[in-house]
């Protein structure tokens, strides 16, 4: 069978996983209080052209974000997202159940619009009972989002601008950050998402760590005492070089770079067999995650050989469907897919 259904199937990118068999029988402090940790800390603050900030290393994307916006926000206080974002709809009330109400707004292809935030505020505060609602406290945005669209570096600016200007928390998700900055014609880079975010976390977990995510701290004023609130929702690990131990390697020589180019490119080269077998796109994504709409006796063929997601319910003719690539797959996978196309 040929496997496309999502970028965590495998386990670890070889390099990844030599640097913890390397260190597997050496005794460091816990909690994070190790020297590796320190050393990747000051790798991912290089590369986001962070002098001072914090990182934060936790265990996987739901209970970061979950950690996150918890910490963040005041108690009367919700988050801002698109109707489609993945706390919205792929987190199974994780962050509702930590008493903080996600509040949405239209999605355009995943992306969230610097107008319809800009509405939105202005709306809620020329109500006169807003006090009695859930007030906007942060504004969650993914890049790339579910869609596997980007933001370009214009739109994040507008948005990051209203942000500051409304006293609002920026606070981007980037469970496939590395796909989004190696996507082709992107232009928003990784210290523009450190400059314009007040936090933000790389995703390691789907681009070639066992598991893990590095939440970045650029604001000063955000996080204080970071690890009594990462305790107290369960995500402070004790061994917790695991974690950073994987990041460090993954800022080394390029290697983060390096997976997600080579992802992207499996992933431009299966758009391409698609489209030229005469398939529809669903949605023109640059990313990792491509997205067509087929005919169910298609997908039902396919799925003799091959693995892949349906994106939403079963269409009566015609399905969404998601294929996604990561840092193993080859050119032989794309080939024999296109093949079976």
């Amino acid at each position: 069978m040929l496997h496309f259904d999502t970028d965590y199937m495998r386990g670890a990118h070889p390099a990844v996983m030599e640097r913890l068999v390397e260190t597997n029988l050496l005794q460091t402090p816990g909690y994070g209080a190790d020297e590796y940790t320190a050393h990747a800390r000051e790798l991912i603050l290089k590369a986001c052209g962070l002098e001072d900030g914090k990182v934060l290393f936790l265990a996987g994307g739901t209970q970061t974000n979950a950690t996150v916006i918890d910490s963040v926000l005041a108690r009367q206080e919700g988050v801002l997202a698109v109707e489609t974002s993945h706390i919205n709809v792929h987190e199974a009330g994780a962050v509702e159940a930590t008493g903080h109400k996600v509040l949405t707004l239209p999605s355009h292809q995943g992306k969230m619009h610097a107008e319809d935030l800009q509405k939105w505020l202005d709306d809620f505060f020329r109500d006169d009972t807003y006090e009695h609602m859930v007030a906007p406290g942060m504004v969650y945005i993914t890049h790339p989002t579910e869609m596997g669209t980007l933001y370009t570096l214009s739109e994040l600016e507008a948005i990051s601008e209203i942000c500051r200007k409304a006293h609002l928390a920026l606070y981007l998700d980037g469970a496939r950050l590395g796909y989004g900055l190696a996507a082709p014609g992107a232009d928003v880079t990784l210290k523009d998402i450190a400059r314009l975010c007040d936090v933000f976390y790389i995703g390691g977990t789907k681009a070639g760590a066992l598991f893990g995510e590095a939440v970045v701290v650029s604001n000063p004023a955000l996080f204080d005492h970071a690890l009594t609130l990462i305790k107290r929702h369960g995500a402070l690990m004790a061994k917790g070089r695991l974690i950073s131990l994987q990041f460090e390697r993954l800022f080394t020589d390029n290697l983060y770079v390096e997976i997600a180019g080579s992802a992207v490119a499996r992933a431009m080269q299966l758009k391409e067999a698609f489209v030229r077998a005469g398939f529809e796109l669903y949605m023109d994504s640059p990313t990792n995650q491509q997205f067509f709409l087929l005919p169910n006796e298609v997908i039902d063929r396919l799925q003799t050989a091959a693995t892949f997601e349906l994106w939403g319910p079963r269409g009566e003719t015609k399905s969404a469907v998601r294929f996604v690539t990561d840092w193993a797959t080859s050119e032989a996978d794309v080939n024999a897919l296109a093949d079976l196309l």
